[in-house]
């Protein structure tokens, strides 16, 4: 209920005079009749598009076998977004010319600059192969697709998947988690929806956040509102609550699928329109000047008043599934009806008082007029009474247990029930035909209404969560400072048995604290502090109030993630070698209005060349003009901790520690200044090592740092482990903080 169900299609131009190819994805969710179209300027972000899409099935150009054409190309793409279900298409379908005249017929216009995709025939034709190949191949209506919506990739912050799956945004993201679902990413911290139409359009939001500062204060404004105004909130929340899935039922209905109860459900979400739409007009004046989004939106529902009655004065409440159950039109709506119907209840007592003029008849005190629909309206006895039966009566059936007669005057009277039945439902089904149409027809406000509704319920969830929560409104503005005040992580800072949150502060510009190099040790909190800075700026980019005592963001065009280890076998790449592409493309596609988050650099390589890489991309983020992005960068090459007295914009800063003996305590906190060490020994102690491992990394540890060897040249280490006792005692007698005032 909570996601949409997408089939989606790409699209692939021929090759420019360059070489290169342009790219368009599309995505159909015929439950709702929501269509979608991005352009895209390379094989990645095509790839990137698709995955954000996340489609239950794709289609591709069926292969001509003339090599790499656009059918293969579309298949790799489809197979490197993870889509498991790829169906292979005439490749026509995808011929933009024929689209775009399929598309400009559907939708009853001259030309699609209306909605955007005029001047992009790549994307009518992604767009395009899926209505057609849902209407030809799968034979299902498309009339409730009424718009084509275009991706305006240039409004909107770029999210890659791999910084939805580095920054827990969305479900899904990590494997093998025993969390609960959904719990364990921003959008389970944020979703506190009350229909499913609100649950889907968040999960949009958070995928791809605002770049507008005007549209996202717009969102910032609307929540602040709902937030002051806890009176309209609850009340908006409440008649949320009591609202179906409006999008998905008018597209059931629009299909022809949708039965009495569905036609009900619009009647009962259209009621409820009008106090939704008071609830947001009342909380948009809680704050004077902040409430035209709210405005809009209480503008864009329509409650249809006439089409509701109409079908609560026609529709029995409640009505069965099914139209072929029959009592599904009120008593009074037609007056054919109502005759049928009287017949068929004057039949019930006709067949009473005939059962027991039988018996008086009879004698036969245990027959019984009896109905089923193989043999209709019969008289059944008991075996011991069949001899009993008066000659008039004609036999039907043999049982076990009795026989089952009928007479002329039975059968008579059932072929007038009989057809009573018949013309009542045929009456009733046509009178439900009628009022569906009517349903039908009413498509378009209906679906205004339901997004409508949708972004009301998106931003009283947001508005719930702030309050519950503890978030504060971000100040969003075009500069390019990050400013945050005792900053929280979200998702963590939730979790049930995680230990109190330490909030640190954050300071990223583009000038003097362009480059937080972050050290200190395992565990300590390096990892979780930078991913809750981009995790901010999703949250006040989404529209959504911070976990901060306060902030101040500069739009972010895109955030940037290089975080874990991990490699792709299947594509033939390494480890190091994923880590090394996924840098390239933060350097090569990077602009001062990004926000780059760097969990480690070089790991997986010899520690001189990781070194050497690590320091080369700081400078080449700080001296390139075209990139000069703000950046957080966690390492433990302390090494890299002297780029600060080589580069203007680069600032030390390190997670403070306290020692205890021979162990450490993790204070959380985040300050200026570079860590001595990151305690790795002290951190695999705790882990459990065994205490002769901890001893001997202990030993070794120390020659290392002392650069001793022996009389032949050979490491100390490498000899007897007897030989150097020197590290145990230092773990031992240390009891020192790390940081002055600790």
């Amino acid at each position: 209920d909570d996601r949409n169900n997408y089939l989606a299609a790409v699209a692939v131009s021929e090759p420019c005079r360059g070489g290169g190819r342009r790219y368009a994805a599309a995505a159909l969710d015929l439950s709702t009749g929501e269509l979608v179209a991005e352009m895209a300027d390379g094989e990645e972000e095509a790839v990137s598009a698709l995955r954000r899409i996340a489609p239950g099935e794709g289609i591709v150009p069926r292969d001509d076998g003339t090599g790499e054409g656009s059918a293969e190309i579309c298949a790799r793409l489809m197979q490197s977004a993870g889509v498991r279900c790829v169906t292979p298409v005439d490749s026509w379908l995808f011929d933009a010319e024929s689209a775009v005249a399929m598309l400009e017929r559907h939708f009853g216009v001259r030309s699609l600059d209306g909605f955007g995709c005029g001047g992009e025939p790549l994307a009518a034709a992604a767009a395009g192969a899926l209505l057609q190949h849902v209407r030809d191949n799968l034979r299902r209506d498309i009339s409730h697709v009424r718009r084509i919506r275009m991706a305006d990739s240039s409004g909107r912050m770029v999210l890659d998947d791999a910084a939805c799956r580095h920054l827990d945004l969305l479900p899904g993201a990590r494997e093998n988690t025993s969390a609960p679902e959904y719990a364990d990413s921003l959008y389970g911290v944020l979703n506190a929806t009350r229909t499913p139409m609100g649950a889907r359009l968040l999960y949009r939001w958070i995928q791809r956040p605002l770049c507008d500062v005007d549209g996202i204060n717009g969102r910032l404004d609307a929540v602040e509102c709902l937030v002051k105004d806890r009176k309209s909130l609850t009340a908006l929340r409440t008649v949320l609550g009591e609202v179906r899935d409006l999008e998905r039922t008018i597209a059931r209905i629009s299909l022809g699928r949708g039965g009495p109860r569905d036609v009900l459900a619009v009647a009962s979400a259209l009621k409820r329109v009008p106090a939704a739409a008071e609830a947001v007009r009342g909380a948009s004046a809680a704050v004077p000047g902040c409430g035209s989004l709210l405005l809009r939106i209480a503008g864009d529902m329509d409650p249809l008043p006439e089409l509701s009655r109409e079908i609560e004065s026609k529709l029995n409440d409640p009505a069965p599934a099914g139209i072929s159950e029959g009592g599904v039109i009120r008593d009074g709506v037609d007056p054919e009806l109502d005759d049928l119907r009287s017949a068929a209840s004057d039949a019930r007592a006709w067949i009473a008082a005939y059962q027991a003029g039988e018996v008086e008849k009879t004698g036969i005190k245990t027959l019984k007029v009896k109905y089923n629909k193989v043999f209709g309206y019969f008289i059944e006895v008991s075996a011991g009474q069949a001899a009993n039966v008066p000659e008039r009566y004609i036999r039907k059936q043999t049982m076990v247990n009795g026989e089952r007669f009928t007479t002329p005057e039975l059968k008579e009277r059932e072929e007038k029930i009989s057809g009573a039945a018949a013309r009542a439902l045929e009456l009733e089904q046509s009178i439900f035909e009628k009022l569906r149409a009517e349903v039908v027809a009413q498509t378009v406000p209906i679906q205004t209404t339901a997004r409508a509704l949708a972004e009301a319920d998106v931003l009283a969830s947001l508005a719930d969560r702030a309050l519950a929560l503890g978030y504060v409104r971000p100040r969003v503005n075009g500069g390019d400072s990050i400013i945050i005040e005792g900053g929280r992580h979200p998702v963590i800072e939730q979790l049930p048995d995680a230990e109190r949150f330490v909030p640190n502060d954050t300071r990223l510009d583009c000038s003097g604290r362009q480059i937080m190099v972050i050290t200190g040790p395992n565990m300590a909190g390096k990892s979780t502090y930078i991913r809750q800075v981009a995790m901010i700026v999703v949250m006040a980019q989404t529209g959504s109030f911070v976990p901060a005592d306060s902030a101040e963001i500069g739009v972010v065009d895109r955030v940037f993630t290089r975080v874990g280890a991990s490699d792709d076998l299947v594509r033939g790449r390494s480890t190091f070698m994923v880590e090394m592409q996924e840098t390239a493309n933060i350097l090569n596609n990077a602009t001062p209005r990004s926000l780059i988050v760097l969990d480690e650099i070089g790991r997986g390589t010899s520690t001189f060349d990781g070194i050497s890489i690590a320091w080369a991309v700081a400078e080449y983020l700080h001296n390139t003009a075209s990139v000069k992005a703000k950046t957080l960068f966690a390492t433990h090459y302390h090494e890299l901790t002297a780029l600060a007295a080589t580069l203007s914009g680069a600032v030390n800063c390190s997670v403070m520690v306290k020692e205890r003996g021979d162990g450490i305590v993790f204070l959380r906190k985040i300050t200026d200044g570079a860590a001595d060490k990151s305690y790795g020994i002290a951190v695999a102690k705790l882990a459990g090592m065994p205490d002769t491992v901890i001893e001997r990394a202990g030993e070794i540890l120390t020659n290392l740092e002392s650069d001793e060897f022996s009389e032949n040249g050979k490491a100390v280490f490498a000899e007897s482990r007897n030989r150097n006792r020197r590290a145990k005692k230092i773990l031992e007698d240390r009891n020192l903080l790390l940081f002055e005032g600790y």
